[in-house]
């Protein structure tokens, strides 16, 4: 069985209301592989969902620095900007989700997770824009096409209110 089996393994047997099972797998692979970015970002990923977004950080910030790549380093970088934002760090979640937005523009799950750390910011604006995107662009829904220039309008109009707003 590869490391990657391993951790597959170890994360679909999770039961998310009990982490400690998890955690406990993770710890000896963690022990045989310190710098494998997949391990340190599963640990991380274990800790956050166990409520110890505190020690997940410091997993996922390993993670990032160890060389995480493709869309492990998509979920990576959501999950630590979420967790930044939940430990109040709203300046560094936004930096995070900024980057991960440049480097996955495509994404509507980064798009929706950053809009909470604008919201959480007091970027309202910039916030609701953010969501009018991610509804426009990726739920079909024939009710909403006929609305879909108009989504797109107000999403302009809310992100020029919040440039105004940081402009003061």
């Amino acid at each position: 069985m590869t490391l990657d089996d391993c951790l597959d393994a170890i994360v679909a047997a999770r039961d998310r209301s009990d982490m400690q099972p998890t955690i406990d797998a993770l710890l000896p692979i963690l022990r045989a592989h310190p710098r494998h970015p997949r391990v340190l970002y599963e640990v991380g990923g274990a800790y956050d969902t166990a409520g110890d977004e505190a020690v997940a950080a410091t997993y996922y910030e390993r993670a990032l620095e160890e060389g995480l790549s493709g869309d492990e380093l998509r979920r990576c970088r959501l999950q630590y900007g979420s967790t930044l934002r939940n430990l109040g760090e709203l300046t560094r979640s936004a930096e995070v989700f900024a980057q991960a937005r440049e480097d996955f523009p495509d994404s509507p799950s980064l798009a929706v997770f950053e809009a909470l750390t604008l919201h959480a910011a007091g970027r309202d604006h910039e916030a609701v824009a953010t969501l009018l995107e991610v509804i426009a662009e990726e739920v079909p829904s024939p009710d909403l096409e006929r609305y879909l220039p108009a989504l797109r309008g107000n999403a302009e109009h809310l992100r020029a209110l919040s440039r105004a707003d940081r402009a003061t």
